[in-house]
């Protein structure tokens, strides 16, 4: 099966390392998407799911603070399609961080919404947590 690879970038107003936090943290998952449950451990093997089991994978590797590497897939994916790759890389920077996502293996022709989903699933609603939920 052929696929596809996106990668996004977005900056936000807050420290890399509580933006990783936030990411494997169910309650702060769910908070920052706005979307539906999330099961998230911060620990490598360990299985995971967002927007109300919509997305599941398993989280392959973890550098604090810099990077995530999981395993992805939605409902929508063929049954056939293996999982995709997510990596979330994470920079800091002044006055918050970068945080790019590198993502692949995605079965062909689901690049494009992916990718957009990411900016209104994702990218729109943590700006808005973060800017309202961030102390300084």
């Amino acid at each position: 099966m052929k696929t596809e690879k996106i990668q996004l970038t977005e900056e936000f107003q807050i420290p890399a390392i509580e933006l990783y936090d936030a990411w494997l943290n169910s309650k702060k998952h769910e908070a920052f998407t706005g979307g539906g449950a999330a099961s998230f451990k911060n620990s490598t093997n360990s299985k995971f799911s967002a927007w109300d089991g919509y997305i599941e994978g398993e989280i392959l590797e973890l550098e604090k603070g810099k990077r995530i590497l999981h395993s992805w897939r939605t409902t929508e994916f063929p049954e056939s399609a293996e999982n995709s790759l997510l990596e979330l890389v994470l920079e800091d920077n002044k006055p918050g961080c970068k945080l790019t996502i590198n993502h692949w293996n995605i079965p062909e022709g689901q690049g494009n919404e992916y990718k957009q989903g990411w900016i209104d699933f994702y990218f729109k609603p943590m700006k808005k947590y973060f800017n309202k939920n961030h102390v300084k």
